[in-house]
């Protein structure tokens, strides 16, 4: 039987299940409702665009037709002279010919106009009818695709809900199996017991008469053992049998809880964004660039003068881009986009094991479904990839539909002097009825037949990736037990774990290590925002107790990593600079000498705990060190103070948000620029340091620092190297840090050991001795008595 406890707590795990799904469902429901007030937004502002186009064209038409009139006026005066010799021979005065030139360009800018109203009515006006009815079709498909997405994830997390169900079930059977199991065992050791007492009273001496009752009553007894042994039996097979359902339960439901993580992911991750991209927003870019670029045309052509007025609109045009504008999207929706938090294994009835169980009988069964799997899978890459392929085939066919650059209007405006009609030029262009209908019906079925294969691309991608889980997790289960020692080392290069006893925390001095290297003078540092995608892969990486930005590679996005940097400071459940020193702070901004500001920010600041010293120490010569390349990256100590000022020390509620932040901002520029009178210096504040020397690998004296190469050190000194121990009287040192040898020359030692130095290898490498090995000892991890140093 069941403990209320443990059947409360089976309601507790149950009821939290219920939450994290109805969250994630009302997340979903937003999701929709955000992509509906987008597609909402887009027919306004078409509609808006129209309506202005509309109003436009009256209004030129009306400028148009007062310019005719004002033409006509004067040649009609012209005209009616009566003395025609008198009038030829005025037309060889400079003045008169001024004057019919005016004449004939006031008819000229009349016809222009009227070539501008017309474009605008009967070429721009059904661009934007067009493009609203695309946006508002592509909507309703992709809205489809995303429900059914959707869909399938509810039914993934269902799915899950009815393995963890299935799991408790037969886990509590297994409980009470085993529960029955020790009863019956207890009862046979008391019977048991019982007749050995019996036995014990008898006397084996008696009658015959009282000999034979005795007899009887030990057959009895000795039956009755039979009859609990197999009960016992029975109880065993029972338990056995439960037990073994409860362990496939469990594997199954650990393998669905990871398919499930791997398809919640992979939805807000991927799915998301490729809806946005490739769906909603398909052409809708592109039509509203050809669209606009018309009306550039017609401008630029009508007056060259207005250059001033229209290269905002030509700048707004150039930046229209639909990756920017998903990424805002999803930056001001960041609570609606981000991913959820992962589902955990739930432990029932006391069930702590969270990993699958491979131990017989079902290991023979969990390698042969991993092999399944790993079959089914190669078959579903192969198809799955020949689908994308037509896809993306079928992507760039629409792409150049949408994209084909008809935009220019030049010709509308040469005349010749026959003044043909400005109706016949406009009509041969793209807004004629036979190519518009003929481009509309080919776009269309296009645009059917790649969201047939996006769909079919999408539904074999999520299938692949809740098969790859499980086979991911089994194959990792069943190789568990064959992993190499060396294989641990090797992964431990790549992957390291965040020490809580560690000053600076690696995201921290992964991100200022890698922009130090590679981003000094990018432009923008900071203020340019990165891919929202990128920011989340290295924030999870970091998480995950991975270092993304090991290593000498420059693939990643300089802005994304600023972004990670800023996001850390910016999630911290206490802001670096507390609340509490808040008014003490802003009190020093009033100060007009910057050495006196610096010196009381100082006082204020050396009450805060020594490692949020030491953080701020680090973070702060490093914004020194990157203001100093102002003129390359654009970001002096005042702009990188608006960008960390808000992320950094938050301005207390009930205080005015917009002049307290203004106070901030003073505040984080004079310690930037200040950082070495506000600081401690090492000395006075033992810890890491941040430290810009000339090589870029030598840059902190962290201990997740990266120095110099041991190996090129002991070449280095290779030819000096000490003959014998009585060459050069060793020097004793203790370590300041743990450190773990990456080659067979570094030596590995913890925190506090004794270690021995012979002599400098290099700037930054001992060769010395510890637990009776030689080998180098990276310089930054000791102390040495000052005394003992030459």
């Amino acid at each position: 039987m069941t403990s209320p406890a443990k059947f409360k707590k089976d309601k507790e795990i149950i009821a939290e299940y219920d939450t994290q799904v109805k969250e994630i469902r009302a997340q979903l429901t937003e999701q929709m409702k955000c992509l509906d007030q987008q597609c909402e937004l887009r027919v306004q502002l078409l509609q808006d665009l129209q309506d202005f186009f509309r109003k436009k064209a009256e209004i030129e038409m009306d400028y148009s037709r007062n310019l005719e009139k004002l033409a006509e006026r004067f040649l009609a005066k012209t005209r009616s002279t009566k003395d025609q010799q008198f009038k030829k021979d005025q037309n060889v005065l400079s003045p008169v010919n001024c004057w019919n030139l005016l004449l004939n360009q006031v008819k000229r800018e009349s016809r222009d106009h009227t070539t501008l109203s017309d474009i605008y009515l009967n070429n721009i006006i059904p661009r934007f009818v067009q493009v609203s009815e695309d946006s508002g079709r592509l909507f309703k498909k992709s809205k489809e695709v995303g429900q059914q997405l959707q869909d399938d994830l509810m039914k993934v997390l269902n799915e899950l809900y009815s393995v963890m169900k299935t799991y408790h079930m037969y886990n509590a059977d297994s409980i009470s199996a085993q529960s029955k199991l020790k009863e019956a065992e207890k009862q046979e050791e008391k019977q048991i017991g019982k007749s050995v007492k019996q036995e014990d009273r008898q006397t084996p001496r008696s009658p015959d008469s009282t000999s034979n009752v005795r007899i009887e009553e030990k057959h009895v007894r000795r039956s009755s053992v039979k009859k609990i042994e197999k009960m016992k039996e029975k109880r065993q097979a029972k338990y056995t049998e439960n037990k073994l359902k409860a362990i496939k339960a469990r594997n199954e439901y650990l393998l669905a809880l990871e398919a499930t993580n791997a398809s919640v992911f992979k939805y807000y991750i991927h799915d998301l964004s490729d809806l946005i991209d490739q769906c909603c927003d398909l052409g809708y870019h592109a039509s509203l660039n050809r669209a606009l670029r018309t009306f550039l045309s017609a401008e630029l052509n009508l007056e060259q003068s207005k250059h001033e007025g229209l290269d905002a609109i030509e700048n707004a045009v150039e930046n229209l881009d639909a990756t920017s504008d998903k990424q805002r999207l999803m930056e001001m929706y960041n609570n609606v986009f981000c991913p959820p938090m992962k589902f955990e294994f739930q432990p029932h009835m006391g069930d702590m094991a969270s990993q699958l169980c491979a131990q017989q009988p079902v290991q023979s069964e969990l390698v042969q479904r991993c092999q399944q799997l790993q079959s089914r899978l190669s078959t579903l890459k192969i198809e799955n990839e020949e689908v994308k392929k037509t896809m993306e085939a079928t992507l760039q066919t629409i792409q150049d539909i949408v994209t084909v650059e008809d935009f220019d209007v030049s010709d509308c405006f040469q005349y010749s002097n026959s003044m043909e009609s400005v109706k016949s030029t406009v009509s041969e262009t793209f807004m004629s009825k036979p190519s518009i209908a003929k481009r509309r019906a080919n776009q269309q079925e296009t645009e059917q037949f790649y969201f047939t294969k996006m769909k079919e691309y999408l539904e074999g991608r999520n299938l692949i990736t809740k098969l790859q889980a499980k086979h991911d997790l089994l194959q990792k289960t069943l190789g568990e037990s064959q992993r190499t020692d060396c294989s641990l080392a090797r992964r431990s290069s790549t992957v390291r774990k965040q020490d809580s006893s560690q000053a600076i925390p690696l995201v921290v001095e992964s991100c200022i290590r890698f922009i130090s290297r590679h981003g000094l003078q990018h432009e923008g540092i900071f203020r340019v925002s990165g891919s929202q995608v990128e920011v989340n892969d290295i924030k999870n990486a970091f998480e995950r107790g991975e270092d993304p930005l090991a290593g000498d590679q420059n693939d990643h996005d300089m802005d994304s990593i600023a972004g990670v940097l800023k996001l850390y400071f910016r999630g911290l459940e206490h802001p670096l600079f507390p609340k509490d020193i808040f008014h003490d702070l802003m009190a020093c901004v009033t100060m007009d000498n910057l050495q006196e500001r610096a010196q009381h920010i100082r006082k204020v600041l050396l009450v805060l705990p020594k490692t949020t010293l030491i953080i701020m120490r680090y973070l702060f010569a490093f914004l020194n060190h990157l203001s100093q390349f102002s003129e390359e990256n654009m970001m002096d100590p005042y702009n990188l103070a608006i960008c960390f000022g808000p992320s950094l020390m938050s301005v207390p509620e009930g205080h005015d948000q917009v002049s307290c932040q203004a106070h901030v901002n003073e505040l984080i520029k004079t310690i930037i620029i200040q950082h070495e009178n506000v600081f401690p210096n090492p000395r006075e504040l033992e810890g890491p340091t941040y430290s810009r020397g000339g090589s870029t690998e030598d840059y902190c004296d962290s201990p997740h620092g990266e120095t110099t190469s041991a190996e090129d050190a002991a070449q280095d000194v290779a030819a000096e190297h000490h003959t014998s121990d009585d060459e050069c009287e060793p020097i004793e040192a203790i370590a300041k840090f743990d450190y773990v040898g990456r080659t067979a020359r570094e030596l590995s030692f913890k925190k506090g050991a004794s270690l021995l130095l012979y002599q400098r290898a290099s700037d930054d490498w001992w060769e010395g001795r510890h637990n009776g090995i030689d080998g180098l000892i990276p310089h930054q991890y000791i102390v040495v008595q000052d005394t003992l140093i030459s």
